[in-house]
């Protein structure tokens, strides 16, 4: 290995702490439903999101190393205070609405593998993503990085795993590029792959981690050659993310089209088994519970950022993960479905979208922000354009749910 691609290796990460959001619960439930009733209809919907949301990432990276401060940061200092105390409210509320999916989705896998009763279950997710976050705390970002990565292959191998057993059709693939639609319910669930990819607080996290210009492993390299290591590493990450949600729905496609039952989660691993194999339902429960810790993780550091930046306060970890873990031990509790809960908290973590992406692509094409590293003309338009696509999707996404 050269001494520049060494360095360039090095440089990488921040990215792939970000990705771990794109491959969710709420990722998991829509995906798996989409391939379960559409078959490949929506494959082009995955590959579609997942370019916006490499442009997207890439801004908010290039925001906070260009810039110095994070996403959140930038647009508190431009608003006054009450509404940047209004703007920390919807943050906050999207942060929750994150969280409590992830959680939920932990406490589904621990019932899968353990057949541990619901609460418990997200007691031990909450729990279990703290000490994630210590070692990121006492170990460095470097360290945290690389535990995510680890928590990303683990998902890679259980979410896959079932595509070597039971292939799509190659066939049925390439016909799924093709953007269409089939009916109603096909354009709701189109609209959640997108607001259950592209997510705030990702946006949000990820300009706050190349804030510091990556510590010391940036030290004596200048902003151009961590954009151009920032951009490997965007792309490498959220190709990996790409990969993972396009073959959930490659795997229901192939194996569970038309069948009763994959409307929930357990229902679908449970069809997982009897149709491609209980090994497969294993890696499956497996690979949901380290999305389900990795991601909620991630969605806590998110939440702390937009708290320090927005507001005065700066609470502990603790106290923060009582928080935000309070909405889903009630939901539990009170017995509603949680796959039902997981779906409703991507409609409402969609409602934020707008409020991430919209800043970010105004705050990257000002020359007064970025200075020499204003966007250029077509990375602005092609923005404008991802962020007015994920802005009207998500429009239908509450269209459709609400009132459709």
């Amino acid at each position: 290995m050269t001494h520049a691609l060494r360095r360039r290796v090095v440089l990488l990460g921040p990215a792939f702490i970000a990705a771990v959001a794109y491959v969710d619960p709420g990722n998991v439930a829509t995906n798996l439903t989409a391939g379960a009733q559409f078959g490949y209809t929506l494959v082009w919907v995955i590959v579609l999101a997942n370019l916006m949301a490499v442009l997207i990432q890439y801004l908010s990276a290039k925001l906070g190393l260009v810039t110095r401060r994070s996403l959140a940061a930038q647009v508190g200092g431009r608003i006054p205070t009450r509404a940047r105390f209004a703007y920390w409210l919807q943050a906050e509320g999207i942060a929750i609405a994150t969280d409590l999916a992830e959680v939920i989705g932990g406490a589904i896998a621990f019932q899968l593998l353990f057949d541990l009763p619901l609460p418990l279950g997200a007691v031990l997710t909450a729990v279990v993503a703290m000490l994630v976050l210590m070692i990121g705390d006492r170990r460095g970002q470097g360290t945290l990085e690389r535990v995510i990565v680890g928590f990303l292959l683990l998902i890679a191998v259980g979410f896959l795993a079932g595509l070597v057993v039971g292939p799509p059709s190659a066939g049925g693939v390439a016909g799924g590029l093709v953007p269409r639609f089939d009916g109603a319910e096909s354009v709701l669930l189109a609209s959640g792959i997108v607001g259950a990819t592209v997510m705030p607080h990702a946006v949000y996290l990820h300009s706050s981690l190349t804030a510091d210009r990556l510590g010391r492993r940036g030290e004596h390299t200048s902003v151009r050659e961590l954009l151009a290591a920032t951009r490997t590493d965007v792309v490498l990450a959220l190709i990996l993310a790409g990969v993972l949600n396009l073959g959930l729905l490659l795997m229901a496609a192939a194996n569970l089209q038309g069948m009763p039952g994959t409307d929930t989660i357990a229902g679908a691993h449970d069809l997982i088994g009897s149709e491609i194999g209980a090994g497969v339902a294993l890696l499956f429960a497996v690979a949901l519970l380290g999305s389900g810790i990795s991601s909620t993780s991630v969605g806590s550091a998110a939440g702390a950022e937009v708290m320090r930046s927005l507001t005065p306060w700066n609470l502990t970890p603790v106290v923060r993960r009582m928080i935000t873990l309070v909405p889903a031990l009630a939901i539990l509790l009170a017995g509603i479905d949680p796959t039902r809960a997981l779906v409703v908290s991507q409609v409402v973590l969609s409602m934020g979208i707008p409020f991430a992406v919209v800043p970010l692509v105004w705050l990257t094409s000002s020359s007064t922000v970025m200075g020499e590293y204003v966007n250029r003309r077509l990375t602005t338009a092609l923005a404008a354009l991802a962020a007015s696509a994920i802005v009207a999707l998500n429009v239908v996404l509450l269209w459709l749910t609400f009132v459709g």
